[in-house]
């Protein structure tokens, strides 16, 4: 019954109106999409802004002049005369200089917030990727404000990504749109995608739509590779740091057939191990010996804007080893040793993902997702070895149709199936530990869902409603309700608003890998059953415009409120971890400011301040949750002169006390303080550009701050109390690299 109350309050609001809408897209003469182009009527102040595959939507309604303009920084505008066009193309021709073949080129943001969605949407572009090293998905937020990566386990270094302060489990990754980073592959899934690959990432706070699913509690993120035609025909990536740890990367797209109407892109990618690092005297390394092969393939048929058949078929294989552990740990010699304690990961990974669709005509077209992966996954934790395999298979097929004139709804039927087989076993088991076994889940969960977008006040006003029914084999029938609502007070103030209900199953193991990298005892004190949160979210964004300066301020604040969390207890006892339901209160607060600033065009300046609480109500009163810096501020810094031959990148972190694990219970020589101590990282990198050349060198961690000796119990890691989990801060000091990027 609560779960019905919930739905029909999320969705109780209705209205009517009318409009007619004209959708686009901005594209050059090489029919590069043309991201943040100017689209407007003629003499009026009525336009947006193309998104980021240069596509555009726009109210005709109460215009007279039906002129319809778009504009880009160094292209020449261009005008198309609207009769009964419901769809235009505006290819822009590029300002050249003939006499003395200069040539001025239109400038994307390298990361900016979407003006299109309801919900709130960080985009996050290549241009801004390359302002860092970003060897993998995990270091690709260095100038972002909303994301924060975390350590889960420091000597295999598995890291997640946070949203809202609260674990990576609770926001959902999607790659190329798909949901492919789930129970098992969720451990180490964000570090196996290359940065050089990606294209866009999409950040999104808080309730989003119900078509990919039941899950973002507290965001979204949606990795978008490098799309076949519009990728450099080739591109090199090599990378070494300082630890000697090296990437390579390739990237080649090709058009296939007379007709070209089959384009492909191939990526291969690599990671070769560091030379041992031990500056702490703990005698564990500080960082793992990874070796990594990826092997990548996008076919794409046709664009899916184009009337008729369209397709995207994408193909991976994944091949990863990790090392950790003490100096001297051989994994040939050592595994399942009680004597020299190590650590290994290794991981095969095959993935295929396809979105099919047919476009019936300007209104309607149906659209098939399917992905699929099989992961094996064979690990070792000192005395414990972990196996497990998973097979992951999600379809959703998919109606979209535009109706009446303000109305875009999608439906669909969706299904997941999930078998994770999981074998926990111990070499010896001197401290008794009384989880070994297997474990094995089996997950079937149809779906259908509806979800209309409503646009009004001359498209000042959008609405996106959104329901979902699924039904879990194990756990019986759950409704998921969004609402996403975006008012444009003007062309430059926008007020979003946000709230949907969320629910997830727990994969206790991958999601807490310290549980098994710890020597702590793990009880399952009862059956655990879906989370389940409510998040609610609002969000106030100004634009503005003031001689050579021009920017943004973003004001938003979100809550997500559990009704049931599983999150494992390690105060209680050090030497256990309990796991039970808790249904009361645990909140998660966030709010955030960021400013954006652009200067004659070729200086940028970005600030955020994140402020997070995070906490549970027990019965001794409100309990922090470690690992959470109550207070954040990201300040960033790029300068790059007109003739874009080079470019200089900094930023700097500042993070606040964060309330760290209770280790009262410990023996006095391995307890810890309660709190952690602020601390600030610096990164700074140079980019010299030739035609097709590029050259960077930048380093990470300036001061080189570092958390010393975060494993606690590192001189007996066969004690009772030897835990990897509590990191708080970087751990491997200053890191200096340099790389390379051949274009062609």
């Amino acid at each position: 019954m609560r779960k019905l109350i919930i739905s029909i309050a999320l969705l109780c609001i209705t209205g009517m109106g009318l409009c007619q809408n004209i959708k686009g897209r901005v594209i050059d003469k090489s029919n590069q999409p043309m991201p943040g182009a100017n689209v407007y009527w003629v003499n009026t102040t009525k336009g947006t802004i193309s998104d980021v595959n240069g596509d555009f939507e726009l109210t005709a309604a109460t215009i007279k002049d039906k002129r319809l303009v778009a504009s880009y920084v160094g292209y020449l505008q261009d005008t198309i005369l609207i009769t009964d066009q419901q769809n235009v193309t505006f290819r822009l021709a590029e300002i050249s200089s003939m006499g003395n073949e200069v040539l001025i080129t239109g400038k994307r943001p390298d990361s900016y917030i979407s003006t299109i969605d309801p919900i709130k949407t960080e985009v996050i572009t290549s241009g801004e990727l390359s302002k860092g090293a970003c060897c993998d998905l995990a270091g690709c937020f260095n100038t972002s404000g909303s994301v924060q990566p975390a350590t889960t386990n420091v000597i295999t270094n598995s890291q997640e990504l946070r949203i809202l302060g609260l674990s990576g489990i609770y926001n959902q990754v999607l790659f190329d749109g798909m949901p492919m980073i789930q129970g098992l592959s969720y451990t180490y899934g964000i570090s196996a995608i290359p940065g050089p690959l990606v294209e866009n990432i999409f950040v999104a706070k808080g309730a989003n739509s119900v078509a990919q699913g039941f899950e973002s509690i507290s965001g979204q993120i949606n990795v978008e590779p490098k799309e076949p035609g519009n990728a450099d025909k080739l591109l090199l990536n090599v990378y070494l740091n300082s630890f000697l740890e090296s990437q390579f990367n390739t990237i080649y797209s090709n058009d296939i057939g007379n007709r070209k109407e089959w384009k492909s892109l191939t990526a291969f990618h690599t990671v070769q191990p560091a030379l041992k690092v031990d500056r702490d005297d703990d005698n564990f390394l500080d960082l793992p010996l990874l070796t990594r092969y990826m092997l990548y393939n996008k076919l794409k048929y046709r664009d899916d804007n184009s009337w008729g058949w369209s397709s995207r078929i994408g193909l991976m294989y994944l091949n990863e080893q990790r090392i950790g552990g003490q100096w001297n740990f051989n994994p040939e010699k050592h595994k399942g040793s009680s004597t020299v304690y190590g650590q290994t990961v290794n991981i095969n990974q095959p993935t295929i993902y396809t979105k099919t669709g047919y476009r019936f005509n300007d209104h309607q077209a149906l659209t098939l997702f399917v992905s699929g992966y099989f992961q094996q996954q064979d690990s070792w934790f000192g005395e414990t070895n972990y196996g497990a395999d998973q097979l992951n298979l999600w379809a959703n097929l998919q109606l979209e149709q535009h109706w009446g004139t303000n109305h875009d709804l999608k439906t669909g039927l969706s299904v997941r199936r999930m078998r994770l087989d999981e074998d926990i076993s111990f070499t010896s088991n001197p401290l008794n530990k009384t989880y070994q076994g297997n474990y094995l889940r089996n997950e079937t969960i149809p779906g259908a869902f509806a979800e209309n977008t409503f646009r009004w006040l001359n498209d000042r006003l959008t609405w996106i409603a959104g329901v979902r029914a699924d039904h879990h084999n194990q756990f019986g029938w759950y409704f998921t309700p969004r609402s996403l609502v975006k008012y444009d007070f003007s062309a430059n103030t926008t007020l979003r608003l946000s709230t949907g209900y969320g629910w997830r199953t727990a994969y206790i193991f991958p999601e807490n890998i310290n549980l098994l990298a710890s020597q702590r005892n793990v009880l399952f004190q009862e059956d655990l059953e879906p989370e389940e949160a409510i998040n609610l979210g609002i969000n106030a964004l100004q634009r503005f415009t003031f001689r050579n300066v021009s920017g943004y301020i973003s004001v938003d604040f979100y809550q997500t409120r559990f009704i049931n969390q599983i999150f494992p207890d390690y105060n209680t006892d050090p030497t256990m971890a309990f796991l039970t339901n808790f249904t009361g209160t645990s909140i998660s607060n966030g709010f955030q400011v960021d400013l954006d600033l652009k200067f004659y065009e070729n200086i940028n300046f970005k600030a955020s301040y994140n402020f997070l609480e995070v906490y549970r109500e027990t019965g001794s009163g409100k309990m922090l949750l470690p690992f959470v810096p109550r207070h954040k501020i990201l300040t960033s810094f790029s300068y790059k002169p007109l003739n874009e031959k080079w470019h200089f990148d900094l930023n700097i972190h500042w993070y606040g006390i964060q309330q760290l694990p209770e280790t009262s219970g410990l023996p006095s020589d391995l307890s810890r303080p309660s709190e952690s101590e602020p601390y600030t990282v610096i990164n700074l990198q140079y980019t010299r550009n030739w035609k097709k050349f590029e050259l960077y060198i930048g380093v990470e961690n300036l001061l080189d701050f570092r958390q010393k000796r975060p494993i606690i119990s590192w001189q007996d890691p066969y004690s009772p109390y030897f835990d990897t989990s509590s990191v708080w801060g970087p751990t491997r000091g200053i890191e200096a690299y340099l790389g390379i990027r051949i274009r062609i």
